[in-house]
């Protein structure tokens, strides 16, 4: 599970620099390499990775959402 605070940097960096923000730019950037240079095994990790990014921004969205109603639902009372 994620703290508030991760989630919290999460938000900032993505209403700051949108998607931008959210991506990992620490290491080797499998994904800036074309795409026929990499082996069977990269393929994979590429896909795993985008695939656990997408998680992390909808996890985000969700956090927000949730927080968003809860907010709205406290202030009708």
């Amino acid at each position: 599970m994620f703290s508030y605070q991760q989630v919290h940097n999460w938000v900032k960096k993505y209403l700051s620099k949108g998607e931008n923000g959210l991506k990992d730019n620490r290491g080797k950037r499998i994904e800036n390499r074309d795409k026929a240079e990499l082996t069977d095994t990269e393929k994979v990790e590429l896909k795993l990775k985008e695939a656990e990014d997408r998680i992390r921004r909808l996890e985000a969205e969700n956090f927000m959402l949730k927080k968003l109603h809860e907010f709205q639902r406290r202030s009708i009372k």
